[in-house]
């Protein structure tokens, strides 16, 4: 049974409030353990990855066979049927078009004193991507993954997916090919991030490591940032709907229950103006999960971490939905373009009642690579912007030095920083002298 707020009950702030200090992020104290595989990995290099993927993935890898050769993947191409290798070149093709989209331009511009001043984007040069494999795995993350990488224009894109007792997806590996990802590594876990960040004798360093990952995978992130940038700590997944009472309780109950399915410590939440609605939704979820396939996971995430939040208004809702700060965000009401442009802090908007979150996940275009745990109150979704970089360039002309070198002469003096400063005025004194 999930929680049922309103704001019209006199304990509403105190209960909203624990619901949004609610720990559901499963992170067991692994940091010390990742500390050590680091070490280890840095130290030892294959030999560390190759004890640790016997020990963690009870796999036995040689440095030749840690990668996937080119036979092996088109052997495991080849299994997938024709339907679902076109699923995903439909989704490859949508997510590679929107993020196309997003690639920044150069400037370059003269300023009224003379100065030439601009900026230009630059890939990182390699890149790798966690997948994560044993229970679930999933092709859809190498696309969202893999396909803004390319699209940025990245060089080498690595990717690395564990293979517990050597169990293979090939839908893994046929998202892998249709993206255009050169190497394949059959390694996961913390080692899988060390290798990628530091190195190995097989395995050469990327620039920035992205997709999601358990404690080990998040904490070995956390610990390599610095050395490689990341895309970010994912938590566990999260839907906030905003309904009104004309929308079938089954399709809303449905959409709660597709991130349900995620994961125990998911959450999905329920906004609505009519509180019978929320009532008939909370009925629907019941009987759906008597014949859910993942009814022990989704079941579990709707008790301990579900709600139905009953406003008095779409204002209230919008206010709320900010606190909020959801992962993913459907609006299902009448005036739902209206309240999408009200919206600050959301990962993803899904506007009107035809757009499940499901289709985000797979096939829309927008990346699914989203802020968790209240984190779209500062930052955004994975794009192309994760995979380049902006160098700031500067041209001054003897005319714009003159004009500006003396104030940043003047500042460089007075935060006492002398070469600075005489660094401008040695060449402000050739002007002066006419010797230019």
């Amino acid at each position: 049974m999930p929680q049922f707020l309103s704001t019209s009950d006199s304990d509403f702030e105190t209960r909203f409030t624990a619901l949004l200090g609610a720990k559901r992020e499963d992170s067991p104290d692994v940091d010390h353990i990742v500390a050590e595989i680091i070490a280890d990995v840095r130290a030892r290099g294959d030999a560390a990855v190759l004890e640790l993927t016997a020990k963690f993935d009870r796999l036995e890898l040689t440095p030749e066979t840690m990668r996937f050769s080119p036979d092996e993947i088109a052997s495991e191409c080849a299994k997938v049927s024709d339907d679902d290798k076109a699923a995903l070149q439909m989704a490859a093709d949508r997510i590679r078009a929107y993020h196309a989209r997003q690639m920044p331009e150069d400037a370059m511009w003269t300023d009224d004193v003379g100065a030439q001043l601009g900026w230009r984007w630059t890939p990182v040069s390699a890149a790798g991507l966690y997948v994560p494999g044993g229970i679930a795995t999933y092709p859809s993350s190498v696309l969202m993954n893999a396909i803004p990488a390319k699209v940025a224009g990245v060089g080498r894109l690595a990717i690395t997916v564990p293979t517990p007792d050597g169990a293979i997806n090939p839908l893994v590996l046929m998202a892998a090919k249709i993206a255009g990802v050169d190497e394949i590594y059959r390694i996961g876990g913390a080692q899988a991030v060390a290798a990628l960040a530091y190195g190995t004798q097989t395995i050469a360093p990327v620039d920035k490591i992205t997709g999601p990952g358990n404690a080990f995978v998040a904490a070995a992130k956390r610990r390599v940032f610095g050395k490689v940038g990341i895309d970010m700590i994912a938590g566990p997944s999260e839907i906030l709907v905003i309904a009104d009472r004309d929308n079938d309780p089954d399709w809303i109950a449905l959409d709660l229950l597709s991130q349900a399915e995620h994961d125990e410590s998911a959450q999905s939440l329920l906004i609505t103006d009519d509180a019978a609605f929320g009532q008939a939704v909370a009925a629907a979820v019941d009987k759906r999960l008597e014949t859910l396939d993942r009814r022990a996971i989704a079941g579990a995430s709707w008790r301990d971490f579900g709600a139905v939040i009953t406003v008095r208004d779409m204002d209230e809702a919008v206010a709320l939905s900010d606190r909020i700060a959801p992962e993913h965000l459907e609006l299902c009401t009448g005036d739902a373009d209206d309240l999408a442009q009200r919206v600050t802090h959301a990962g993803a908007i899904f506007i009107g009642g035809w757009t499940p979150e499901a289709i985000g996940d797979y096939i829309g275009g927008p990346n699914h690579v989203l802020p968790t745990a209240r984190s779209a109150r500062f930052s955004s979704g994975l794009s192309i912007m994760d995979f380049i970089k902006r160098t700031t360039l500067s041209r001054m002309t003897p005319q714009a030095l003159a004009a500006i070198g003396p104030a940043a002469e003047r500042l460089a003096t007075s935060e006492s920083l002398q070469a600075h400063g005489l660094s401008v005025r040695a060449r402000l004194d050739r002007l002066n002298s006419g010797d230019t």
